[in-house]
């Protein structure tokens, strides 16, 4: 038994060259998957996982003692910005982002310009991932042309081109029947539905969580509710249609609430989250922090304990960045004017880690939630370790403590809350298709 599992490990160095060979060397090997937990080497020849080393040169050797070795970590939900708003971020610096963070393989949403919902945007987007050479993309196709929700994009040809799930990220597909044919339409090609749960006649120009803080800054408040009445009419229709419904950046109890029970009568829905969920509440919108400003707006605190059981229990399937950039003069304006999201793939590892230390999440758990969890959401065979597979591989040093620097991203904007904050925990080395990129 232990003969067999020593060979599932793997390496990494900055130039690694294809066809070489990397061992990676007495790390704690997590892979959720195989229900790995153990101390041993990966081995990686010609860019995939091999049970041992047939070349006889060019061995890279990496020290991975105490340090965590996964599968790749799975991004479901960030936003790359190119075509169209490059001045916030292109395809070559998300992946440099996404790198940093630790994630090999992410799924950019279509809300370009313009909109990913026709070949020859798909085409672009994996053309310029292809050039920067770094982290793997999966593009997220349109589910309506121009994300207006008015009418169903030509789903086929985007899967045909490459995409992996259709959504209107950004904007909620308020119109049911919409809805309902795009969850039918997709159940034909087996790929998710993802829904930004809002309605747009609740949330009525809102800024931030409705509530104590709101009222206190005099601030228009996004109630609860825009959130879960979505999520309650996603629910149906995924029952009505089969389909497979995956809703995005799930932030209040109440709609976890309704996935737990709609999981417990077997509807195909699946939920993520993000860290700043589960790590912010509305308190940090005080002095009218625009960096703050998100959609979902930042949960109360009873909120925020509900997504932390949500992911314990299992209802709360995955944890995903929804890395959304924006320019440090848009965010500099008032609160009402600047524009909601911040950029999450640099700090995912060490705020998700905090999950550990508080005892919410056992660090396999915590590891499933990125990297599993996500892929199978996608039905993909990523986000494992195993023999014949493609070696994308993430190595964590957990006690790596560092301060986060608005000119240390790597993304093009810093529009984040956490800037200052001392950090621990981080990617330290990162595989891709057997080639490896030094972060530290």
């Amino acid at each position: 038994m232990g003969l067999l599992f020593v060979w599932l490990f793997y390496t990494s160095y900055q130039g690694t060259k294809m066809g070489n060979a990397i061992v990676i060397k007495g790390g704690r090997i997590i892979d959720p998957l195989q229900n790995m937990d153990r101390i041993g080497d990966v081995y990686i020849e010609d860019g995939r996982v091999v049970s041992h080393i047939t070349v006889s040169a060019d061995i890279e050797e990496i020290n991975a003692q105490d340090m965590i070795v996964t599968p790749g970590l799975v991004d479901l939900h960030t936003h790359l910005r190119e075509p169209g708003f490059e001045y916030k971020e292109t395809v070559e610096t998300g992946v440099a982002a996404a790198i940093a963070g630790g994630f090999t393989t992410i799924c950019c949403m279509p809300n370009t310009n313009p909109v990913n919902d026709n070949v020859s945007v798909t085409e672009l987007i994996l053309e310029r991932a292809k050039k920067a050479g770094k982290a793997n993309i999966l593009p997220v196709g349109a589910i309506t042309r121009g994300l207006k929700g008015e009418e169903l994009s030509a789903i086929g040809e985007l899967i045909s081109a490459g995409c992996a799930a259709i959504s209107d990220d950004g904007m909620p597909v308020m119109n049911s029947l919409i809805m309902r044919r795009a969850l039918e339409y997709a159940k034909i090609f087996d790929i998710p539905v993802i829904d930004h749960c809002e309605d747009l006649n609740l949330t009525d120009g809102g800024v931030m969580f409705e509530g104590v803080v709101s009222t206190a800054l005099g601030l228009k408040g996004i109630p609860a509710a825009s959130e879960s009445v979505i999520v309650a009419r996603d629910i149906a229709l995924a029952a009505l249609t089969g389909g497979r419904i995956h809703l995005a950046h799930i932030s209040t109890a109440a709609s976890v609430y309704l996935i737990r029970e709609a999981k417990n009568r077997g509807i195909l829905v699946t939920a993520e989250t993000c860290p700043h969920y589960f790590t912010l509440t509305d308190e940090a919108v005080n002095g009218y922090n625009t960096n703050a400003k998100m959609k979902p707006p930042l949960p109360s605190a009873l909120d925020l304990l509900e997504i932390r059981t949500g992911l314990a229990d299992g209802t709360i399937d995955a944890i995903a960045t929804d890395h959304a950039p924006h320019a440090d003069w848009e965010k500099e304006q008032e609160m009402d004017r600047a524009p909601f999201g911040i950029i999450g793939l640099e700090t995912a590892i060490p705020l998700s880690l905090k999950l550990v230390s508080d005892g919410v999440l056992s660090l396999p758990t915590l590891i499933q939630k990125m990297t599993q969890g996500p892929a199978q959401i996608l039905k993909r065979e990523i986000g494992r370790i195993r023999v014949g597979d493609r070696a994308d591989i993430t190595i964590i040093d957990p006690e790596l403590e560092w301060t986060v620097k608005g000119d240390s991203f790597k993304s093009k904007s810093k529009n984040s809350p956490f800037i200052g904050w001392k950090m621990k925990g981080r990617a330290v080395t990162v595989i891709v298709s057997g080639k490896v990129i030094e972060n530290v």
